[in-house]
C-alpha cells in the first residue's frame, strides 16, 4: 500500500464509519479506485483488503474512545463501584442504609455498561462463526453491497416514520441492547453500515435520533476493537511487509477524520432526520445496480 492509497483509505474510513452510509462499501470502492493490491490472486486480495479495512478501523476506534472518554470513564467507574457495593451489600446485612439501598439496583452508568456488554454478544458470536465468509470474496461482492445499501435505507426510512423518538439514553434497557445488538450483526454484511443498522434499530425502539447515535457509537467500541485487533494479528502474515508504515498513516488519518464525523453527526441529528443519508444510500445503491446490470463494472473483487 502506497502513501497515496493510505491517505485516501484513511479519509474514506474516517468519513463513513460513523455516518450511516457504510464504511466497508466505500472502502471496497476506494480500494478498487486506487488499485489496492492489484496483481494479487483473488482470494488473497479479498483477505488482504479485509485485513486492511479492519486495521484502519482501529483509527476510528481511537476517535470514539477520545470523543466519549468522559462517558467511558464514568461508565467504568460506576460499573466497578456499583458491583463492589452489590457484593458488600449482599455479604454484610449490617451495611449502611445507602449501601443497602444501592444493593438493590445499579446506577444508570453501571447499567449502561451492562447494555454495551449484552449488545456486543450477537455480533461477536456471529462474527466468530462466519469469520471465513466475512474475510472471503462474498462480502466484497458489489451485488451484496448494492442490495444492502438499498435494504437498510428502506428500513431506516420506515424507522423514521414509525419511531416515536421519545426515549433518551437514561431510558434504555436490556431490550434496547438486544435489539440494537442484533441489528449490529447486519454490519458484517458490507453495504449495511454499522451505524446505519444500529441507529435504525434504535429508532424502531423509540429512541431519539441523537440517543440512537450515541448508543450506536458506544456499542461500536467492543466490535471495532475485537475485529481490528484480531485482524491486526493476522495482518502481519497477510499484508506485504512494505505496507506497515502506510497502514499506520491510514489509521491515524481515519482517527482524525472519524472524530470530526462523530462531532458532526451528533449535532446534525439533534435537528435533522436521517433523510439525507437514506437518499444517498438509495442513489448509490441504485447506481451500483445499474452499472452491474449494464456490465460497466464487475461484481467480484479484482
Amino acid at each position: 500500500m502506497t502513501l497515496f492509497q493510505a491517505i485516501i483509505l484513511g479519509i474514506v474510513q474516517g468519513l463513513t464509519e460513523f455516518i450511516p452510509i457504510s464504511s466497508t462499501a466505500h472502502l471496497v470502492f476506494a480500494s478498487r479506485a486506487v488499485g489496492l493490491y492489484n496483481g494479487v490472486e483473488t482470494m488473497l486480495k479479498a483477505e488482504q483488503t479485509t485485513a486492511t479495512i479492519a486495521v484502519i478501523q482501529l483509527g476510528t476506534l481511537l476517535a470514539v474512545l477520545l470523543y466519549f472518554a468522559r462517558d467511558i470513564i464514568n461508565i467504568t467507574r460506576a460499573f466497578i463501584r456499583d458491583h463492589i457495593a452489590l457484593l458488600r451489600g449482599s455479604g454484610n446485612e449490617a451495611n449502611s442504609q445507602a449501601a443497602a439501598k444501592r444493593s438493590g439496583r445499579l446506577s444508570h452508568d453501571a447499567l449502561l455498561g451492562w447494555l454495551v456488554i449484552v449488545g456486543s454478544i450477537p455480533v461477536g458470536l456471529v462474527g466468530l462463526l462466519f469469520k471465513k465468509q466475512i474475510e472471503g470474496t462474498f462480502t466484497k461482492n458489489l451485488w451484496v453491497i448494492a442490495t444492502m445499501m438499498i435494504v437498510v435505507a428502506i428500513l431506516l426510512g420506515i424507522a423514521e416514520l414509525v419511531g416515536k423518538r421519545n426515549r433518551s439514553l437514561a431510558n434504555l434497557d436490556v431490550r434496547d441492547a438486544l435489539s440494537v445488538g442484533c441489528a449490529q450483526v447486519l454490519a458484517l454484511i458490507p453495504g449495511s453500515s454499522r451505524s446505519g443498522s444500529t441507529i435504525m434499530a434504535g429508532l424502531f425502539a423509540g429512541q431519539m435520533r441523537e440517543t440512537a447515535a450515541r448508543f450506536s457509537f458506544l456499542l461500536s467500541i467492543p466490535a471495532i476493537a475485537a475485529s481490528g485487533l484480531l485482524e491486526l494479528k493476522e495482518a502481519i502474515h497477510k499484508l506485504p511487509h512494505g505496507s506497515y508504515g502506510s497502514l499506520a498513516v491510514a489509521t491515524m488519518i481515519s482517527a482524525i477524520v472519524g472524530y470530526a464525523s462523530i462531532w458532526f453527526l451528533l449535532r446534525f441529528l439533534r435537528t435533522h432526520s436521517t433523510a439525507v443519508f437514506i437518499s444517498y444510500r438509495l442513489i448509490v445503491g441504485g447506481l451500483i445496480l445499474f452499472a452491474l446490470l449494464n456490465g460497466y463494472i464487475s461484481a467480484a473483487v479484482g
